[in-house]
Order: C-alpha cells, then structure tokens, then sequence
C-alpha cells in the first residue's frame, strides 16, 4: 500500500546507454574502458579544426535494435544537430545530437506487471569526456575538489538517450523501470548495462505538486549510476522540495549533482531550455535515409525479451514465476537452462539449481556465469546421477557444484576421484544407523513419547557418520523399521 504524502512526486527518466560498439560514433578509435587517460583519441573526437565526422553504421544499428524492442516508431529519415554548449569535457564546444527528428518516437516500457511507462523518444548522441575530480584528502568528488583533470576516452562514445514521459511517481517505480530497461538492452545486446563503469547512467526530473494543481518547476539530477542512488537521490529531493514549498518559497529549475557519500543533492547550474542550446542541423553530416528493407531485417531477427521469456518458462516448463524471471533475465542463465533442458534434464530440478547454489555462488564472487566452467553437459551429467541415486543433493551442493563452477570437468571423474559416490547397500546402512539409535537412547525415548521431528537428529547423526554419502531414502526407511 503506498504511503500518503502531502506532494505527488512526478518524474521522468532520461537513461544514457553506451552502445557495444567497437568503435566511437563518428571516428575510429577505441570504446574499450579502463584505456590510460587520452589513450583513445584522435583529432576527429577531441575537436580538432578541419576534421570531419563519419558515422559508425553498427551504432545506428544498434538504436534501431533498440526502438523495436521498446516498441517505438522508427524514423527512416531522421538526422544529427549541433547542440551547443561550453563545458571543459566537450572539446568541440558542442556536441552532435539529434533534437526535432530522432531516430526512434514513442514507445513503451512495462513494470510491475501492469504500470506502464510511455517513452517520448530515442535518439542518438555522443558522450563527452570525464572530467576527474580530485582534493587533497579524495579524488572524482565535484562537491568541494581542488581541481579537475580532463580525460577525453569517452568522447565521441555513442549513446542513445531513452527518454521517458512523466509517467514515474515513486522512487521504486524509476528503480523498477530502470532495471527493466537494463534488462532489454541487454538482451538484444545492444549495450553491457555496466553502471559502474558509465554504460549506463540515469538524469532524473523530478518535480512536486499537489493534487488537483499543475505540476510543479522541476529540477534534474545528473548521471545518477546505481539503481541504489536514483532511489536516495529522488528521496532527497522530495524532502528538499516539500521543505521549499512548505515554507513558501520556490522550487528553481536548475541541474543538480548527486553525491554519493552524503546523499545530497547540490547545485550544478540553473537549468537550459532547448532553445538555449542554439540547435541547427549539423552540417557535416547528411539526414539519415535508411531503408524500409534494414529495418524489416532487424525487425524480424530481434531475439527474445526477457518478459517474452518469462512468460514462456512459466507456460512451456511450469517453474514459479520468481525462478523464471531470474533466469530469463540473465542471458547467459538463460542459455544454460535451455540448453540443459534440451538434454533431458528436468526443467524444475534445472531451474532450482540455478536460482539456488549456481546463483549464491554467481552473487557472492560477484560474476556472470559466463565466467565460469559451468556447462550444459556437466550440470545434465550432475542432474542425471543425483536422479539414478549415484550421488544426493547434498553431495551435488556440498562438493562438486562449486568445482564445476571453478574447474569444469567430468561429475563423475570428481566422484570417483573423492569417494563421493552415496552408499546404497541397505545392510550396510542399517547398521549404521542401529549404532546411532544404540548411542542415543534420550533421543530414542523422546521419539516413543511422540516427538517425530526428533527423526531429523537421528539423520543428521547417520550423515554425519557417512560424510553425507549415505543414500537419505535408506536412512528413513531403516529409522523406521528399527525405531518402531
């Protein structure tokens, strides 16, 4: 149930995604991160004189990608502007955009099963540089810095700036659809979704009103990058905002800088309207003609979303709804899965492993399971002598997942090489569990006075004796035999 404020918060989202191309939007150098400073530059991205911009065809590609995903209309005819500002990152003194014509208009992203966020538009643009911050006690902090360097690796990177209508009313709706966004995009492979390293970054508009009032001046907040800060910082401003308003002051439209340590916002520099940007179609590049036939081709090819996905896995293998939307919204989980299934592995059992271990070892090392020695054949190999009784669960989860993860390999190579196959001789585990009942009478008499959970230590105890090799339907069946 949401929680009644004095002020409706409306918000809209302008999410930069970084295309995954090889090379910049309008030169040929280097979109790989972690280069040194002003490795990866040339005259044409650092704004020498005389030079001249030649468009990467892969980055319309992509944005094309993109705009179906998201439902949009695509613009055969769009074109790039000059968008003109000065700042010490932008060596050209302004950058190419697209400003009355993008490549991609409407479009729509759904979250929490039935919100549904309409898109404005999608257009394409490229990034300007970094500057670095830096003091005497911290460094890339702009709120109180000394000075600042400029690296000029990311300009000309190409962007798409997904641009949402002011359908957002909360700060979980815009972390909702943010992680949604993320995961199309991903999907179709279009971009790597790496917030921390700038691949993809969030400017929220935010503004207050109250019911029944026009909407209020709003401000924006710049390169917000986890979903953890769009949360604090649409938080903040709330609180900063109704404070104005109660006091009967004014809300100033101006962009504002979150600070991650003290979850602040702060003022950047009072905010431009489109026409203070001096807009004009940039002249070193004609208007885009792509034809009907490209677009139909990439229409047509478009992979799987992950809703689509979702939905499929619920239908197709009835697995729950939460353990299908962790794997559909993984690529590579998702390929792993299928792919394990296709070699008659249950789809349940399948699922279960990879939203249970497979997954707490992926969060805890912090990686992909693309990082890992996991396959199709070793996880259906696993599956198939857990199911034909050769090893237990807890063996599986205990001491050959995690190798399989880190080192790959035959299953039963592992169990035969650790002893870890499970004892199933009957006679063997009855005497077993016989010296267990022997050495335990108090948890015998409880078990006759009607505590049955005390089954469970009996068990833990003939496991613990076995290493967790003996065959769990044998213990129950030879507890109940000798305790009865």
């Amino acid at each position: 149930m949401a929680i009644k404020t004095k002020y409706l918060t409306v918000i809209g989202l302008e999410v930069h995604a970084q295309l995954k191309t090889e090379t910049k939007l309008f030169c040929k150098c280097s979109t790989k991160f972690g280069a040194k400073p002003n490795a990866n530059t040339c005259p044409v991205c650092m704004g020498y004189p005389g030079v001249l911009p030649v468009l990467n065809e892969k980055a319309v590609e992509y944005a094309i990608k993109a705009g179906l995903a998201l439902g949009c209309e695509i613009d055969p005819n769009c074109k790039f502007d000059r968008k003109q500002y000065f700042y010490p990152d932008l060596p050209k003194g302004y950058q190419i955009s697209q400003f009355d014509k993008p490549i991609c208009n409407g479009g729509e992203i759904t979250i929490f099963k039935d919100k549904v966020v309409r898109l404005e538009r999608i257009h394409m643009e490229e990034d300007a540089g970094k500057l670095v911050h830096a003091s005497e006690d911290s460094a890339d902090r702009l709120h109180g810095s000394d000075y600042s360097l400029v690296d000029l690796n990311r300009a000309g990177t190409p962007l798409i700036e997904i641009v949402s209508k002011p359908d957002i009313s909360s700060a979980e709706e815009a972390i909702a659809y943010v992680k949604e966004l993320r995961k199309i995009l991903m999907a179709i492979d279009v971009c790597d979704g790496n917030m921390q390293e700038g691949s993809l970054r969030c400017d929220v508009n935010i503004s207050l009103h109250k019911e029944g009032e026009p909407y209020g001046t709003r401000a924006e907040i710049k390169n917000v990058n986890s979903f953890r800060s769009i949360g604090r910082a649409i938080e903040y401003e709330y609180k900063r905002q109704s404070k104005l308003l109660d006091s009967g002051e004014q809300v100033v439209q101006e962009t504002r800088l979150f600070e991650e340590n003290s979850g602040k916002t702060f003022s950047m520099r009072s905010k431009e309207d489109s026409h203070d940007y001096r807009y004009f179609p940039e002249p070193d590049l004609v208007p885009l003609a792509i034809p009907k036939s490209f677009i139909d081709e990439l229409k047509d090819n478009q992979p799987e979303l992950p809703s689509q996905k979702r939905n499929r896995y619920v239908s197709e293998f009835s697995i729950p709804e939460e353990a299908a939307g962790i794997i559909a919204d993984d690529n590579g989980l998702a390929e792993l899965f299928e792919n394990t299934v296709a070699k008659g592995s249950d789809a349940a059992k399948v699922a279960n492993w990879l939203t249970g271990a497979v997954s707490a070892y992926l969060n805890n090392k912090e990686i992909n399971i693309s990082a890992t020695k996991l396959s199709a054949e070793n996880l259906s190999e696993m599956l198939r002598l857990i199911k034909d009784g050769i090893i237990s669960d807890n063996i599986a989860k205990n001491s050959i997942v995690e190798e399989l993860l880190e080192k790959g390999g035959s299953v039963q190579a592992i169990v035969d090489r650790e002893g870890l196959a499970q004892i199933t001789d009957p006679a063997a585990i009855e005497a077993i569990v016989q010296e267990v009942i022997d050495a335990n009478p108090k948890q015998v008499e409880q078990f006759k006075s009607g505590n049955q959970k005390i089954k469970g230590f009996f068990v833990g105890q003939v496991m613990k004796a076995t290493e967790g090799k003996a065959s769990p339907q044998l213990i129950n069946e030879s507890l109940s035999k000798l305790l009865k």
